[in-house]
């Protein structure tokens, strides 16, 4: 017999497809995230639990999860809204999708470093407005990346992928890790040992490091305080990260030129200060939304699902 999924969000009909040619699948979740009980009522008879970021796997819903459950797969880089603590007590195996994602985030990173940069929320509003009345050589001028230094907190794979595309563009590259990378990776960017450090050089920062207690509010008033007059700064990783409301004091002020934004603290809601800055350009939390790294996320979980249940260790298994 096949394994049977129970599927709680949405996905891509290509997606879709993936699963149903190896499992069988239940479908719920399509409309809106369901509710613990209805999950709870929807799984009975089936063997994993497959959820994405907005459905909150917590202590008390593992714990009344059916004992035929066996695995939790996320359809997601990040688990922070699983309680991992409370799945290995269960022993459930918990499944992600790690690595699939960096090229199309990096991507994203470059494109909110560009619209920020040059002043691309104000271009289209002048535009779609119909208040352009022609070009003009003091009309929108922005600021320039090439030859610029660009200090990237968290240099993972998602980092060091940003770096490689920020050379291109002629940046040079600082970075701070929790620890320092091998030559071999560091692809001749210089390393911080402090974030202090990093701020003060970056005329360009990248934030591309994952939600933990350490980097909650890891950009605040202080640490902008510490950045060259004008910087620009990106946030490609995890909303918490930044304090907003210190992010948009520094806006107002000037003392940040720009801001390129695609996570949020508590999305979907967003900071209401970001709306009346032009200086903010803002996505809706799409790193990741091409269809081949959709694709990639779904093969990956397919993979991985069908080497735990044969018993083969799985690479993209979290515990």
């Amino acid at each position: 017999m096949r394994h049977r999924l129970f599927v709680t969000c949405p996905l891509p009909p290509s997606v879709k497809r993936l699963f149903t040619a190896e499992f069988e699948v239940s479908f719920a979740g399509e409309s809106r995230a369901p509710s613990a009980s209805e999950i709870l009522a929807g799984i009975v008879g089936h063997d994993a639990l497959v959820v994405s970021a907005p459905t909150k796997v917590d202590r008390a819903l593992i714990e009344k999860l059916p004992d035929g459950v066996s695995a939790i797969a996320t359809y997601s880089v990040g688990y922070e809204h699983i309680d991992v603590e409370a799945a290995k007590a269960r022993g459930l195996a918990i499944l992600f999708t790690p690595d699939v994602l960096t090229d199309a985030c990096a991507e994203v990173a470059l494109l909110l470093m560009l619209g920020a940069a040059r002043r691309v929320t104000e271009a289209v509003d002048l535009l779609r407005e119909g208040r352009w009345l022609g070009w003009s050589p003091v009309q929108l001028n922005g600021i320039g990346i090439t030859g610029k230094r660009l200090g990237i907190v968290g240099m993972g794979r998602l980092g060091r992928a940003i770096a490689d595309r920020a050379r291109a563009f002629g940046m040079r590259i600082d970075y701070y890790n929790r620890r320092r990378l091998e030559t071999s990776l560091e692809g001749g960017a210089t390393y911080h040992e402090t974030l202090e450090s990093l701020m003060m050089v970056s005329e360009f920062l990248v934030l591309a490091c994952p939600a933990t207690e350490e980097t909650r509010g890891l950009l605040n008033k202080t640490r902008i305080g510490l950045l060259p007059k004008g910087a620009v700064v990106t946030n490609i990783g995890r909303g918490s990260v930044v304090v907003d409301e210190d992010l948009a004091d520094a806006l107002a002020s000037g003392r940040v030129a720009a801001a390129g934004l695609d996570v949020f603290d508590g999305e979907p809601a967003v900071c209401p200060r970001y709306f009346d800055l032009p200086n903010v350009f803002m996505l809706p939390h799409i790193g990741s939304a091409t269809i081949e790294t959709r694709n990639a996320m779904g093969q990956v979980l397919v993979d991985g699902l069908r080497a735990f249940w044969a018993g083969n260790p799985a690479v993209n298994r979290l515990v």
